[in-house]
């Protein structure tokens, strides 16, 4: 399957012609969202302390978590304390945001979330809501890093870094599900 799919995102196959009314409908439902967000009819949340989101635009990892965890580094360097918010692939959080600690497996907070939490031993939040996991950080931080959630434009945020996979760039071009893209470039 992951072949067949790689050869309409990332090959010439035309199959990915076939798919173009899918994506038009996904297209238009994405961009409808976010002019809702835009308007102010849906709620943007709003934190006390700045978020910056480091995510993508297109479907699959391109590098953002070793990001995340690279500018918590140069952060703290600089006495800023950093915090992280994920979503936790494949994560079980619970009812609500899970702080991750030493004793918390990767089944119950994500493999990414583990891996920050080891790695820099700062304050992580995983949850799907983003902002109620932004919540459960505040007066722990100085900073919040998202850990992707560029599209999950209910949580406020002060900076995006979109990070492109330097191989496959974006693909054919195409948003879900004729290409890679989640938005357009």
């Amino acid at each position: 399957m992951s072949n067949a799919v790689d050869s309409v995102w990332y090959g010439r196959s035309p199959l990915k012609y076939f798919l173009l009314p899918f994506s038009l409908i996904f297209l238009a439902a994405a961009s409808l969202r976010r002019l809702l967000y835009r308007l102010g009819i849906l709620r943007v949340r709003k934190s006390e302390v700045p978020v910056v989101v480091i995510g993508n635009i297109s479907v699959g990892g391109s590098g953002k978590t070793p990001l995340v965890v690279y500018l918590a580094e140069r952060l703290r360097e600089r006495g800023i304390r950093a915090a992280v918010v994920s979503r936790g692939y494949r994560a079980d959080p619970g009812p609500a945001p899970l702080m991750v600690d030493d004793s918390t497996p990767p089944s119950k907070c994500g493999d990414e979330p583990y891996l920050i939490y080891h790695r820099l031993h700062v304050p992580v939040s995983v949850f799907p809501d983003r902002p109620r996991a932004v919540d459960a950080l505040l007066g722990k931080a100085d900073v919040i890093l998202s850990d992707d959630g560029m599209q999950h434009y209910s949580m406020g945020r002060a900076a995006e870094i979109a990070v492109i996979d330097a191989s496959r760039s974006f693909g054919n071009g195409f948003v879900l599900p004729a290409g890679p893209l989640r938005e357009p470039a």
